[in-house]
């Protein structure tokens, strides 16, 4: 058995500097970092240039608690993460996070925790319920596979193709979203028994009761935008840390998409469209303004400055925008494909310059219509792939499954 003074030594530290001030800053960063390695109060205290009490006493009055209680913490934290976000032998833990002998990390762990490392494992990995599709966007973002949620091979055929055997649990997607399908769906609920139901708030006072008789619930503000919610979502599920790294990869990839599209389109503006039935309608939704417009600083050609965001457009309208570059989504009912294709041999369609330099780029619902960091982050995939051909592959882990919670 060995305490963590047992097996302190003055190996792998930095010789200190005799003319340096004593900064206890400097040997609380180091512990940050160090605290795998074998750490003595001598060692520390040499590093600071005072003596072992002295030592003891000043970083006690700094910081509320005493260097081996700071190291003590610092091994337990990164101990839980392991043990709640990877699958790993609890020896191996055990030497990651500085303890060369596992029963008596087990021992240490069970007396500052108050639960054994097995027990603390199984508690945190809770069955977690998606009650939407953009909720299953920001789980899979968390490295998070819920155990129940919505899927449909129209309505969500990413989420359905790539992870209905994952999700043991299928919830009903029905639209418009009924008091029938929300009844059906709390009946699934009751019997999955799920440890916590996440959804949006757009539910009422009763279907939020409901749910939370079954589980406790997050329900994430739909005013606030995908980061925010992410954010929000992480906090529930103590998953900070993956929100961040999420979102700072995403950010880089938006610097990088940004310059490559810039170099492929100039100054093109964008027109987006939508074909519903006989009509062409001028669209927008969150998602694709924030990727097209406030990420990848595209130009648009027109916007609904505050109006209707799915308002019709007359042809005439439309030749007089002339845009450079067109995305279109068809609407997937037989009067609107039928439309679609009649319009694409009209005279005024084939006039315009985005048709004639072949600028017209088809999208669909899925993940355009999605808001979610999932979805933000395959939106940015798809632009890149449509502006430049290049097909991105920087959320693999992500996007197939890999390395995600049950």
């Amino acid at each position: 058995m060995f305490t963590e003074e047992e097996t302190l030594t003055d190996n792998n530290l930095y010789a200190p500097d005799r003319n340096r001030k004593t900064n206890l800053n400097d040997v609380k960063e180091f512990m940050d970092k160090h605290y795998n390695e074998p750490l003595s109060i001598g060692s520390l205290a040499q590093m600071a240039n005072i003596s072992p009490k002295y030592f003891v006493d000043l970083f006690k009055e700094t910081y509320g608690q005493s260097a081996m209680e700071y190291l003590t913490d610092l091994r337990m934290n990164r101990a839980k993460r392991y043990l709640a976000e990877t699958d790993e032998r609890l020896r191996e833990i055990a030497i990651k996070v500085g303890y060369r002998d596992e029963f008596y990390f087990s021992r240490k762990f069970k007396k500052e925790v108050g639960l054994a490392p097995s027990d603390y494992a199984k508690n945190f990995r809770r069955r977690i319920a998606a009650n939407s599709p953009s909720m299953i966007g920001h789980l899979l973002a968390l490295h998070v596979i819920p155990a129940a949620a919505p899927l449909h091979p129209k309505w969500t055929p990413y989420y359905y193709h790539v992870y209905h055997t994952k999700i043991k649990s299928h919830l009903k997607l029905t639209f418009p979203y009924t008091d029938r399908t929300f009844e059906a769906n709390l009946d699934q609920l009751s019997q999955d028994r799920p440890d916590a139901i996440i959804g949006t708030d757009g539910l009422s006072p009763m279907e939020r009761a409901k749910l939370e008789d079954i589980a406790s619930c997050l329900l994430v503000p739909t005013d606030v935008d995908w980061r925010e919610q992410l954010r929000m979502t992480a906090r529930f599920l103590h998953k900070e840390d993956r929100a961040e790294q999420w979102i700072g990869q995403y950010d880089r990839k938006v610097l990088a998409a940004r310059t490559q599209i810039g170099e492929a389109m100039g100054y093109d503006n964008i027109l987006l469209l939508r074909i519903y039935r006989q009509d062409i309608h001028l669209y927008e939704n969150r998602g694709l303004e924030e990727v097209l417009y406030r990420d990848l600083k595209l130009k648009p050609a027109c916007r609904t400055d505050g109006g209707p965001c799915n308002a019709p457009l007359a042809p005439e309208r439309l030749a007089e925008l002339n845009p450079d570059r067109i995305l279109v989504v068809v609407c997937p009912e037989a009067s609107s494909r039928r439309f679609w294709l009649a319009l694409q041999h009209s005279p005024e369609w084939r006039q315009l310059q985005a048709v004639n330099n072949g600028h017209v780029y088809p999208i669909s619902a899925d993940p355009w219509f999605e808001y979610s960091a999932t979805a933000i982050a395959r939106m940015l995939d798809e632009a890149l792939l449509l502006f430049t051909g290049k097909c991105p592959n920087a959320f693999p882990e992500n996007v197939h499954g890999k390395s995600c919670d049950a």
